[in-house]
């Protein structure tokens, strides 16, 4: 009998640093794939012409992480571009980077979504505070990988 199941996980590497690029906070978090972005990878599969996911956003929402949630609790400033993805086998890499003055404040939840308002969100993650200050910037690397057991 054949029993494929497809997994998915996904991890953040959060950094800040302050106004002379000294590391402040440094930090590893999970992420949880919300039912939203489950039909998304599965539309992907079908039709390849899907828009793809394009900005990340960070907000001070503390709601726990639920798979019907489809944005963010409060997000703090404006989505932000991703400056990169990339894929290797089955593990992509979504990178975006918070500048000064972007996404200031007690950042307790991250998303990665498909357009800079509404659309789709495919992931959200919910952390204890990191803390930018106006003048801090911040990178987020997010990593989904998808296995099959």
């Amino acid at each position: 009998m054949i029993n494929d199941q497809i997994k998915l996980s996904g991890n953040l590497d959060i950094v800040v640093r302050d106004s002379s690029g000294n590391v402040k906070e440094e930090r590893k978090e999970k992420n949880l794939v919300v039912t939203a972005g489950l039909g998304y990878i599965a539309s992907r599969i079908k039709d390849a012409s899907a828009t793809a996911m394009t900005h990340m956003a960070v907000g001070s929402g503390t709601t726990a992480a639920a798979a019907g949630q489809t944005d963010l609790v409060s997000i703090l400033g404006s989505r932000e571009a991703l400056d990169s993805t990339s894929v290797s086998g089955a593990v992509v890499t979504y990178v975006s980077s918070f500048e000064a003055g972007d996404g200031t404040g007690a950042i307790t939840e991250a998303g990665i979504m498909n357009a800079s308002s509404g659309g789709t969100m495919l992931c959200r993650t919910v952390f204890s505070a990191v803390n930018k200050a106006a003048d801090d910037t911040m990178t987020i690397t997010w990593t989904i990988t998808l296995s099959a057991s």
